[in-house]
């Protein structure tokens, strides 16, 4: 078994879709020219379900789209799909500024010749990359009209002025979608129709437990669990509209987890990975009082890390 594997053999993902997945390794060898762009992610997915469909849909030449609420492990998954699959990733954040030219390539002097200047959808057509596409229901039209080439059966890029490329067999495109953030859209109906939707779950306390003790396996369980239970408390909030997903921040609660580990007060550590995101005064009170029922002021950083 490739050790790229390892973790997700561990979380009993079928032997049959491991196997197809070390043949799709061994047909398509990773340029070495891009290898610096195919790395092990900081952050292991966890989620059996999840990651066969994921793979079975790549495995099938299938492009993904993760749908789901904040904090639900969406670019995580996709960076995971990218070292699992042995494939250089590329991402791209969409906005209001990216469009066709920002993913293709623009031209520029070299030598005092006009060249194209690859952009990453170039690349991953090149190479047999995976192209992230981060929060893409906040494409504009430009963007999507290179979007709809690319997802569908043709697999083509026609590129004005240069020629016309055909997508190497091992690209793939994942692309991440929040739902309700402010300046995104619905997709419409074709560009959907080219991915293969996961509708992402949310996040548990087994698989938060697991996240937070690889990240800190010095620290003390008890003292996680009180994290953790945290986590789950926003979590709940959030979903009963008590609260808006800003202080749901799992990043947040990960660094702050760090800070402490430098020697900073667990109360002041959380008050940065969490309470602070709110900017809404009546929020930030409700986060507060949530907060202070599981890390309390009189907790110190010695009781998480001995």
């Amino acid at each position: 078994m490739i050790k790229e594997l390892e973790y997700i053999k561990e979380q009993g993902v079928s032997e049959a879709l491991l196997e197809d997945v070390c043949t799709f390794r061994d047909k398509y060898e990773l340029d070495e020219s891009v290898a610096g762009r195919c790395v092990k992610p900081r952050i292991e997915f966890y989620g059996r379900e999840v990651l066969e469909m994921a793979i079975a849909a790549i495995l099938q030449g299938e492009n993904l789209l993760l749908a789901g609420s904040k904090a639900t492990g969406k670019n995580v998954l996709a960076e995971n799909l990218s070292y699992i699959f042995g494939r250089p990733s590329y991402n791209v954040s969409f906005h209001v500024n990216i469009d066709s030219g920002s993913l293709i390539g623009t031209d520029t002097f070299v030598d005092n010749e006009v060249r194209l200047r690859r952009g990453p959808v170039y690349n991953c057509a090149l190479y047999g990359g995976f192209g992230i596409f981060d929060e893409v229901n906040m494409a504009k039209n430009d963007a999507v009209s290179v979007l709809h080439s690319v997802l569908d059966y043709r697999r083509i890029i026609d590129v004005p002025g240069y020629d016309k490329i055909t997508l190497h067999e091992a690209t793939r495109f994942i692309g991440t979608m929040n739902y309700g953030y402010v300046g995104t859209r619905e997709l419409n109906e074709a560009l959907v129709s080219r991915f293969m939707v996961i509708d992402m779950p949310p996040i548990t306390e087994e698989t938060l437990m697991i996240l937070l003790k690889k990240e800190y396996p010095e620290a003390d369980v008890k003292g996680l669990e009180q994290f953790s239970g945290l986590f789950m408390d926003l979590q709940t909030k959030a979903q009963n509209g008590e609260i808006t997903t800003k202080p749901l921040d799992l990043r947040g609660m990960i660094a702050a987890i760090g800070t402490i580990k430098c020697g900073l007060k667990p109360a002041l550590a959380i008050r940065m990975g969490i309470i602070n995101k709110s900017f809404d005064t009546f929020e930030k009170e409700i986060v507060e009082d949530i907060v202070m029922t599981r890390i309390p002021d009189s907790l110190e950083c010695s009781d998480i890390f001995k």
